[in-house]
């Protein structure tokens, strides 16, 4: 009988001890799987999270957004212009013909320190046909036009980057008569080419064509080529005639008033006889 207990007890002991290991891998298998699953399933909510944008609320956030329209934008632009004319007025830049530049500068320093305030004066609409008479009257007729040309470029690469980053995205959706599309299409399919015509031609105010050129999609760099290039003729000669203005009758002189006359009469002739076509349209 104790034998028998015995073997009951033994064999209830190993039948238990048999039976538990074919009980346990299901369990284990689900544990598992169940652990993996959190393992998978929480980095990548942990991961995802930290990518979803942060909107700002609140009146901060409000006033940022309305700092930043366009139409804000473009009215710091306005602002900044009207400054910038003002400024102008009451310092008489004109008086650079008659009082002459300021005699602690000489030489090249002189001509860019001229050239930069070229570029301003020509950003706060200073009539550039001055401003070239002065050069070539202060620095002669070479280093007048070297200076008088890299005001050229800097004022217009100044413009340009003020009405694309400050006025574009505002007035972009105002281009819907047929002559503003004409003319925004020509300037963003052929940039270099129509910068250059209209720097060519007389008559064009350089701070409006500055300006039309970065609300068109105009890239930089045929900008300021163009302008560089297609500014040479008119602003030499202004500058070779500011440069020999004490001297009349001298051929230099001449020569650079038929430089300046003859272009502008030829953009007046070409005025006219497009004028119907410019009706029909």
């Amino acid at each position: 009988m104790l034998a028998d207990a015995a073997t009951d007890s033994g064999g209830t002991r190993s039948g238990t001890a048999t039976a538990t290991p074919q009980a346990n891998p299901q369990a284990t298998a689900h544990v598992t799987g169940t652990a993996l699953a959190a393992v998978v399933t929480v980095p990548a909510a942990m991961a995802v999270a930290p990518l979803l944008p942060v909107v700002p609320t609140g009146f901060a956030a409000r006033c940022t957004r309305a700092l930043l329209s366009p139409w804000s934008r473009l009215s710091l632009l306005l602002v900044l212009l009207a400054g910038a004319a003002s400024t102008v007025l009451l310092f008489h830049p004109q008086r650079l013909l008659s009082d002459g530049w300021p005699p602690q500068l000489g030489g090249a320093m002189a001509a860019l320190v001229f050239a930069a305030a070229y570029g301003l004066c020509s950003v706060a609409f200073v009539p550039r046909p001055l401003l070239n008479l002065a050069a070539g009257a202060l620095f002669g007729s070479q280093l007048g036009t070297g200076a008088a040309l890299a005001g050229t470029v800097l004022g217009a690469g100044i413009s340009f980057g003020l009405g694309r980053v400050l006025g574009q995205e505002a007035l972009r959706p105002l281009l819907r008569g047929r002559w503003l599309k004409a003319a925004d299409g020509q300037l963003s399919r052929h940039g270099f080419r129509s910068m250059m015509a209209a720097r060519l031609f007389p008559g064009l105010p350089f701070w409006g064509v500055n300006y039309c050129a970065a609300v068109s999609r105009m890239r930089w760099t045929p900008f300021l080529l163009a302008t560089a290039l297609g500014s040479i003729p008119n602003t030499a000669a202004y500058v070779v005639a500011g440069a020999r203005a004490s001297s009349p009758t001298s051929p230099a002189f001449l020569i650079a008033m038929a430089c300046i006359a003859l272009p502008a009469l030829g953009g007046a002739v070409v005025a006219w006889r497009k004028r119907h076509h410019l009706r029909a349209q």
